[in-house]
């Protein structure tokens, strides 16, 4: 069955509506890839393969698009009743941890027909871009082992980039989809604010920083799984304009001449961007050239305020305090250098020292700095150009916290996120595609921006150079 590990979740639906293969037989393979791969990658931590045995063989396994395929998803924020629910946290894998109700996430993604097989790796409560949680070690990127996965969808990615499952369920506060698919070779697309509903249990978290999605191999998986999980559910404060046909269909579509913005140095000037990562977009802006759109260096302006990153920093600590508040009230635990990791105990300090005036004076000054930012799309651009990432993936072990520096996880990941975090406090659309290598062979991510709502212009895009510079026969070394 090691020919499924290379077909997209598309693909093995279509064996299985065709009787070619049986959803059972699906699940099955995908639980052997995963004992076989995962011992190397450290990828899925929480096997749910009885409980997935069970759902394939169930005459009532809803009849959705995606009936009988199996996929993972991350042990943060996508709950899936009564399995383990830990964000990466030692506090909560010591309590023995377990959600009793599924998220919307989660239940639309079963009523797809999707079979959870598994949880994935995070970073203690998502706050880093790598993912090497104390509560459970690294994940090791299938492409060089002693490389990052990228943070915080890490596992998630990992898995697909390996071939463990076709897809991963991923959420998005700062580029944690954006990064691991860079980092892992894959299609990453961080929706639209509202787009995918984070309830019940959550409604507007990071001040709508946050956005659920998935991790996949190949455009059509993105656009489809989209399909199926986006919408307005009871109660979400806010929701994205729906689109104006199924997202699938907007593969093969014309996009028609687009206007296109290139941004190969770092907002604001500060970080320096690594030749390779530069080369990488400039490759992706002559490709669209090549295909008929208007390609020019411009950006928007604000990217440059350096204003902004004080503000989404003040969020992001208010936030600590919450979740770390939260969970110790729930589980009956400390927070204390037992039970938290040192990156997220000096943001929760941080977080401690912020005042009720002052996030909300930090949450109206980004609303104001979004408005900015998507002024340059209203004035005629389409799409922005940009590398996912300001360098290749890092070794694992360069963002472990020093008794001198215990800020270094959060300042090593300031290159990682440089590009993706504007978009979170946009809410913007926006998708890391799998375009180039670095000199040393890891998977080197180029993304696209596109105005709020226009899911359907970035997916046309996304097909359009999927065709033109096709990914999906890559393989790392580590792979079913």
């Amino acid at each position: 069955m090691d020919e499924l590990a290379r077909l997209d979740a598309t693909a093995q639906a279509q064996l299985i509506r065709t009787g070619q293969l049986s959803p059972r037989e699906a699940v099955d393979a995908a639980i052997e890839r995963i004992e076989r791969v995962n011992p190397r990658l450290n990828a899925v931590i929480h096997p749910l393969f009885g409980k997935a045995r069970a759902a394939a063989a169930d005459p009532a396994l809803p009849p959705g698009p995606f009936r009988g395929v199996p996929m993972v998803v991350k042990d943060l924020i996508c709950i899936t009743a009564g399995d383990p629910y830990h964000a990466g946290m030692r506090m909560l894998r010591d309590a023995n941890w377990i959600e009793p109700e599924d998220t919307y996430m989660a239940a639309k993604l079963r009523r797809a027909g999707f079979v959870i097989v598994g949880k994935t790796n995070t970073p203690e409560l998502g706050s880093m871009t790598t993912t090497e949680p104390a509560a459970y070690g690294p994940s090791h990127n299938p492409w060089s082992l002693e490389h990052s996965t990228g943070g915080s969808s890490g596992g998630s990615a990992a898995a697909v980039a390996a071939g463990m499952t076709p897809v991963a369920e991923a959420n998005d506060g700062g580029g944690s989809i954006r990064i691991p698919a860079s980092a892992c070779g894959l299609v990453g697309l961080k929706p639209s604010r509202g787009r995918i509903s984070l309830g019940p249990q959550l409604t507007d978290m990071w001040a709508g920083c946050v956005s659920e999605g998935v991790v996949t191999r190949s455009v059509r998986d993105t656009a489809a799984l989209l399909d199926v999980v986006a919408g307005y559910m009871p109660g979400d404060p806010f929701t994205a304009p729906p689109p104006a046909r199924p997202y699938r269909d907007e593969m093969g579509a014309s996009a028609g001449r687009l206007r296109i913005g290139l941004m190969t140095r770092a907002p604001g000037g500060g970080v320096a961007v690594h030749p390779d990562c530069v080369a990488a977009a400039d490759a992706a802006a002559r490709t669209l050239a090549g295909l008929g759109h208007t390609v020019e260096a411009a950006f928007p302006t604000a990217m440059d305020d350096p204003d902004a990153v004080i503000d989404f920093a003040v969020v992001v600590t208010s936030w600590i305090v919450r979740d770390l508040e939260y969970w110790s009230e729930r589980s009956g635990r400390p927070i204390n250098a037992e039970t938290v990791e040192q990156h997220n105990l000096t943001l929760f300090e941080m977080g401690r020292g912020q005042t009720a005036h002052g996030y909300i004076q930090a949450v109206e000054r980004l609303q104001t700095h979004a408005r900015k930012m998507l002024e340059w799309w209203a004035s005629g651009f389409d799409l922005l150009i940009t590398p996912t990432m300001a360098e290749p993936p890092p070794r694992l072990g360069e963002f472990t916290p020093t008794p001198d520096d215990p800020t270094r996880g959060f300042s090593r990941s300031i290159p990682f996120a440089i590009f993706t975090s504007p978009f979170n406090i946009t809410g913007q659309p926006a998708v890391s595609l799998p375009l180039a290598r670095s000199a040393g062979g890891l998977p080197i991510g180029v993304q696209l921006v596109a105005a709020y709502g226009r899911e359907d212009l970035l997916l046309r895009v996304a097909a359009q150079l999927e065709e033109a510079v096709p990914w999906r026969d890559r393989r790392p070394p580590v792979h079913a």
